[in-house]
């Protein structure tokens, strides 16, 4: 008997992308599928010290690959130690992903509502998680 599926509804995303415009645009689909923001980033080191001191109150995350030239994934392997979800954001094709993150779920900017609904919906359900 499998787990039933999580809902967005209600879930905690953190999100970590550079551009302020674009990090509103998720923000913004965040709260369109009934979730809550707990955080948004824009830089490394505030996200990693986010994430370390609150990754309890974070049920997905949002993970834009390129942080102005420096790749998070530093993030996502603090919260893949926790055992939290995310989702990669990114404009790269999955040639320029390193081969260790390519099973994760990611949507590719420039993405609609419900590409990213899927995505997390994928990261909250995910066996990895």
């Amino acid at each position: 008997m499998s787990a039933p599926e999580r809902s967005l509804e209600g879930s905690r995303i953190f999100i970590l992308e550079d551009e302020s415009l674009v990090s509103m645009m998720i923000e913004a689909m965040v709260e369109e599928l009934g979730a809550i923001v707990v955080a948004s980033h824009t830089q490394l080191k505030a996200a990693m010290d986010f994430v370390a001191s609150n990754h309890s109150e974070i049920d997905v995350a949002v993970l834009d690959v390129n942080l102005g030239g420096t790749r998070s994934y530093a993030v996502a392997d603090v919260l893949r130690n926790h055992g939290a979800p995310f989702v990669f954001s990114t404009g790269y094709d999955d040639g320029s992903i390193p081969p260790e993150w390519l099973g994760y779920p990611r949507v590719r900017k420039p993405f609609q509502l419900d590409e990213l609904a899927d995505a997390l919906k994928t990261a909250l359900n995910s066996p990895k998680a």
